[in-house]
């Protein structure tokens, strides 16, 4: 990515690279020739130069440099084993293969990414956990939502209401509780839309700023071609990405916060009714406690990975570069948080998975058990304490490669292309005027609704 990215810089024309020299760059990228470059040395402005230095160091044929074909060796060697000649710079060039901010964003648009994938089936686990532990749907109410408009508030709650009991997908667990006693939910069921919500609006905002990144020119001084001019100006700094990725990481952290304490509930018999732990002959197993030790420990270490580096800044190269953005590390400490995250919504899947197996032989909503059966065909329920760690990366591997999302979409799309079914579900926590006691609600005219939150009524559908 980071080779990528400073090709496409370089090709927009504004650098002052030969076409010749930009070739040869993109020759080594074609055959998978990277330079060893270090992660940590940048500043971010004037750009990522230490970083970038390395990767154009091996373009020259010093320092190491890796191929599929050689593995790691002699960055000269490694080129002539692709019958490829290390560069030679002309005049500009050398300043033009250091300068920009593309470690930065190659490292945040893999955060970003990720943070997409993981965001959108975090939204399922926390469906699958408020299932078990047999909370409402109410609170996911489309007026609800649109008396506090937020994209993605309402992206969430629509997502929760197409995968929780109704009557496309009704739930068998849900129906066990209908006429339950219970007041309302804690607010890591009952706020998912306005705190997941934001997280999705936040990866959406970073996108933006990270997609503008990759695709300008970044470098220093800048050519001008037809105007004949080289202007010396500031677009190498990195506060842009920089403060983006602080915000990003503080946001995805979010979904872990609340993951970890789904799992509390989940392991915790007082608030679960289910088996302490998650598991039989508790006191001899353990069942999830350890596991839920590990997901506390990841929240709590992004808590100290969430303080913003762009804050930060010391004067370097004699106090001309006298601000900087320190947006190396906080694409660095981003990634880490979603990776942190990946792991404590895995943990909560597992659990809410396991806490399925006491509530047998009711069954919940389609797409739910469309999650379960994923999972069960890389981990197997638990009946007595084992060792826990590869199940868990299993089940990381699962999200990354989006299995959880890829089995409740078409559940999802198929939820709201049905136009004449009520959306409201009964709870005892809601009340109307002139009625006392269960009721059921009049049926109400759903809109369909596609993934990304636009709607239409089925009559607006058939006028066109």
């Amino acid at each position: 990515m980071l080779m990528a990215l400073r090709i496409n810089v370089l090709a927009k024309g504004y650098s002052g690279i030969s076409p010749q020299t930009l070739q040869q760059v993109i020759d080594a990228f074609n055959a998978n020739c990277l330079s060893w470059v270090p992660e940590k040395g940048t500043v971010g402005a004037s750009g990522d130069l230490c970083p970038l230095a390395h990767l154009a160091l091996g373009l020259m044929g010093d320092g190491k440099m890796w191929s599929p074909h050689t593995g790691w060796g002699d960055a000269k060697y490694v080129l002539e084993s692709h019958n490829l000649q290390p560069i030679k710079l002309l005049p500009k060039e050398g300043i033009a293969m250091i300068n920009g901010t593309q470690l930065i964003t190659a490292l945040g648009a893999e955060a970003v990414e990720r943070s997409g994938i993981v965001a959108r089936q975090a939204d399922v686990v926390a469906a699958l956990s408020l299932e078990v532990l047999k909370g409402t749907s109410k609170a996911f109410d489309d007026d609800i939502q649109k008396v506090r408009p937020h994209r993605g508030q309402g992206i969430v709650a629509r997502r929760l209401r197409a995968l929780l009991h109704s009557h496309t997908n009704p739930s068998e667990i849900a129906e066990s509780h209908r006429f339950c006693n219970r007041v309302q939910d804690a607010y890591t069921l009952r706020c998912c839309p306005q705190v997941h919500g934001i997280v999705h609006d936040t990866i959406d905002f970073v996108r933006g700023i990270i997609t503008i990144e990759m695709n300008s020119a970044t470098d220093n001084p800048l050519v001008f071609a037809e105007r004949g001019e080289t202007i010396s100006a500031g677009n190498f700094h990195g506060e842009y990405p920089a403060k983006a990725l602080d915000y990003l990481a503080i946001g995805v952290h979010e979904l872990a916060s609340m993951s970890e304490r789904r799992i509390e509930r989940l392991v915790n018999p007082a608030l679960s009714e289910l088996p302490a732990f998650l598991v039989k002959d508790g006191g001899l197993n353990s069942g999830f406690m350890i596991a839920h030790c590990t997901a506390a420990s990841l929240v709590s270490e992004n808590k100290v990975l969430c303080h913003p580096s762009s804050v930060d800044s010391l004067s370097t190269s004699a106090a001309t570069e006298d601000h900087v953005s320190m947006g190396g590390f906080s694409a660095r400490k981003a990634l880490q948080v979603v990776e942190n995250v990946e792991s404590v919504v895995a943990i909560e899947l597992l659990a809410a998975c396991q806490a399925i197996e006491f509530l047998r032989p009711l069954k919940t909503t389609s797409p739910l058990e469309e999650v379960y059966k994923v999972v069960r065909s890389v981990v197997r329920p638990w009946d007595k304490d084992r060792y826990m760690s590869p199940d868990i990366h299993e089940v990381i591997d699962l999200l990354r490669k989006e299995k959880i999302w890829s089995a409740v979409r078409h559940h999802i799309e198929h939820y709201f292309a049905e136009d004449d079914i009520p959306n409201e579900v009964f709870s005892p926590t809601s009340s109307k005027v002139g009625c006392s006691g269960p009721h059921t609600p009049t049926p109400k005219r759903r809109r369909r609704t596609s993934l990304n939150g636009n709607s239409k009524t089925a009559n607006e559908n058939s006028k066109k």
